[in-house]
């Protein structure tokens, strides 16, 4: 056999590292698991309008956040399409559906099939790393780490499942916190990523979370398509359409230059982790919780809005608005003074949701929201023609 052949077989059987920053087909298919995830979570505050049911979905929006985390940093350092790569990230994609399956009775019935297979999505993840660690010493000793703090959540979770009430809930947040606060505990060092391949699938996954605020408008429709429903789909499309130009317009930009110009290694991997892994989750929940308030208020529009579903609007768009400021923080060190007003504004506008017809209420967060676009539009002009039209910087 030749010597060619015989370099070739382990990169079929193995794990082969990435070259390009392109994101994948296969990757936008795990990413479509992760989109009934977000529904699931949905729902679960919209059967359980109350602050428990809030919290357990902010709860498993948490969890399944960073098991879509593990395998944004994986397919950054391995090629998702090469060898058996692709078949355990299918496997991987199987259990996320279940686990996605198993949302809306994660802390009841389906609680111990949620905690066995969230364990399963985040092993194969581990495993996958491992493999392809195995002539990186560096790469090996991080993945090790992962796998302690991986290993002590899904316990956590398992245990959590023959558990009820306050037990449960504090297992649950014990779980998230050790899982999430591995990468910070063990360090960062020895992680690789492609900067431009990692931004965008955080992008991606933005959209995606404000796809899923589309379709709770769409569920949230209760009889005909009168004038009333007409009017608020329009408004929470706005409002939609106002959370994504707040973050492409030019935060994404920002961010994704400030990662690709940053020392590959510990500053690197430093902003990956806390600007992306990290913020996006706060981002992310905003989205979620603003979902929430369009699909209560698509339901009476000329009803004004009850505690959770006002609070989970207008303070969902508040939480969405702060990450951004911390992002930006994070990432150049500025401070946005005009996002942090925005926010105070909106939570400072949830007695009045509580009075007001639910769309008047949507209204008023589309025009807070688009009037936050002009200021910005106008006032930071200059650094938004430079940053949209200079060349970006290349992996």
């Amino acid at each position: 056999m030749s010597t060619t052949a015989e370099s070739a077989r382990p990169r079929r059987l193995g794990a082969v590292l990435r070259e390009g920053a392109q994101v994948t087909p296969l990757e936008l298919f795990f990413d479509l698991v992760f989109v009934l995830a977000l529904t699931q979570c949905t729902q679960l505050m919209a059967d359980d309008p109350t602050w428990e049911g809030v919290a357990k979905a902010m709860l498993v929006l948490g969890v399944v956040w960073w098991a879509w985390v593990g395998y944004a940093w994986l397919t950054s350092v391995v090629d998702p399409e090469e060898g058996a790569v692709r078949l355990v990230i299918l496997a991987a994609t199987a259990a996320f559906l279940v686990v996605s399956l198993c949302v809306p009775e994660a802390f009841d019935a389906d609680a111990l099939v949620f905690a066995l297979a969230y364990a399963a999505v985040r092993s194969l993840h581990i495993l996958l790393f491992l493999v392809a660690s195995r002539d990186q010493p560096s790469l090996r000793s991080s993945t090790l780490g992962l796998a302690a703090s991986t290993a002590l959540a899904s316990g956590l979770l398992l245990a959590a499942a023959f558990t009820d009430g306050w037990v449960q809930g504090a297992l649950w947040v014990l779980a998230l916190l050790l899982d999430m606060g591995g990468p910070f505990f063990f360090g960062v060092e020895g992680w690789q990523l492609m900067p431009h391949h990692f931004a965008e699938r955080h992008g991606l996954i933005i959209i995606i979370a404000l796809g899923e605020s589309i379709v709770a408008i769409g569920a949230g429709v209760e009889g005909d398509v009168d004038l009333g429903i007409v009017v608020a789909a329009v408004l929470g499309a706005t409002v939609a359409s106002a959370q994504w130009w707040l973050y492409f317009d030019i935060v994404a930009l920002v961010a994704e230059r400030r990662l690709a110009n940053a020392r590959p290694g510990r500053e690197q991997n430093a902003v990956a982790r806390d600007s992306f892994s990290y913020l996006h989750l706060p981002m992310v929940a905003g989205i979620v919780l603003v979902a929430l308030g369009m699909k209560k208020t698509l339901g009476h529009v000329e009803d004004p809005l009850k505690a959770v579903p006002a609070v989970a609007l207008l303070g969902g768009a508040a939480v969405y608005l702060l990450s951004h400021v911390a992002f930006r923080w994070r990432n150049v060190h500025r401070f946005s003074t005009q996002r942090l007003i925005a926010a105070v504004v909106a939570v400072a506008l949830i007695p009045a949701a509580l009075e007001l017809p639910a769309l008047a209420t949507v209204a008023i967060l589309a025009a807070l929201l688009s009037a936050l676009i002009v200021y910005e539009t106008f006032r930071f002009a200059e650094l938004r023609d430079r940053m949209r039209h200079q060349p970006a910087h290349a992996d």
